[in-house]
């Protein structure tokens, strides 16, 4: 396969999968906001947690003079200048599935160009919440349906297995986002952990990554915080945990070397981090931090795709 083809298909499953993740950011964050203020929502806190798990706020700072739900709303979902707003995501996404549309199914080609299509009904609107809930799950929809479309229609070869790495590697980025915004920022300083709004906001974030009845199924029992985070970063039965994928990404990156006929970085990257992952203890994460561990993480996944791209896609 041409690295050209394999960037465009490596990048258009990114966008498609951060497109979704900025939709469920936003979700949370208008349940946290519809909390009473009595009972510590209705702030602003949550929307400079939505701001910086998904967004950039120095760019954000640029062209709105006040963090609220309109601002963080629009930039988030609808800003040309923000290159991870929902809009620049689907139209990234639709640029890239056009350059390489030979490569693409027909189930998948319709899922996208339909949705840059679509996109327009929303674009340059003003919405209001009830309008805007139903965007955000048609967002919601269109990544499940390209999703799905990729798995039933796609052959196993270099272009399913180059769009699957994009996926994992961009699922495992916004899992690691919104634990951490969640650990660090969300939560008040005034608040207790484990009280009934840090209660609220697991539960939120567990139903927003689509999570709530796994947890329910693996511990079967009430949320705790050293769980959830197991859950979402070292359990290998949740599709977008740290640990699940890793296992996507090893392996993929090994059908890959296998079929070229040679190994390289990302092989070696990819295959430590799963090892780590493998040998980890929620315990002794939360022992030595939390945060700590999820900086280290995301740094770490970033250089596993710079690895990819090197070794891979076009520079």
């Amino acid at each position: 396969m041409l690295s050209r083809t394999a960037d465009n298909l490596f990048w258009l499953s990114r966008y498609v999968e951060r497109a979704d993740f900025v939709a469920r950011i936003l979700d949370a964050a208008h349940r946290f906001a519809s909390l009473p203020t009595s009972y510590g929502g209705g702030g602003s806190n949550e929307w400079e947690s939505a701001l910086a798990s998904a967004g950039d706020p120095d760019a954000f700072k640029t062209h709105y003079s006040a963090v609220n739900a309109d601002t963080v709303c629009d930039f988030l979902a609808f800003s040309p200048h923000n290159p991870s707003s929902i809009r620049s995501c689907i139209e990234a996404a639709r640029e890239n599935a056009r350059s390489v549309r030979t490569a693409l199914t027909t189930e998948m080609w319709d899922a996208i160009n339909g949705a840059w299509l679509e996109l327009r009904n929303y674009a340059g609107k003003d919405l209001n919440r009830d309008e805007f809930g139903r965007f955000l799950d048609w967002v919601k929809t269109v990544s499940l349906t390209f999703d799905g479309s990729a798995f039933r229609t796609m052959l196993r070869n270099d272009a399913f297995w180059f769009t699957r790495l994009g996926t994992a590697i961009e699922r495992a980025d916004n899992t690691a986002r919104i634990l951490d915004v969640k650990y660090q920022i969300l939560l008040p300083h005034d608040e207790t952990v484990g009280g009934s709004l840090d209660y609220f906001q697991w539960t939120t974030i567990l139903r927003e990554v689509s999570a709530f009845n796994a947890y329910h199924w693996v511990y079967r029992e009430s949320i705790k915080p050293v769980l959830v985070a197991d859950l979402l970063m070292l359990n290998k039965q949740m599709p977008r945990s740290f640990a699940n994928c890793y296992g996507v990404i090893v392996e993929y990156l090994d059908l890959i070397a296998d079929a070229y006929g040679r190994r390289g970085p990302s092989q070696r990257l990819a295959g430590n981090m799963l090892a780590k992952l493998d040998g980890e203890d929620i315990n002794r994460v939360f022992a030595g931090g939390l945060h700590e561990f999820v900086e280290a993480f995301i740094a770490e996944n970033n250089s596993v795709g710079e690895a990819i791209a090197k070794q891979y896609l076009v520079g």
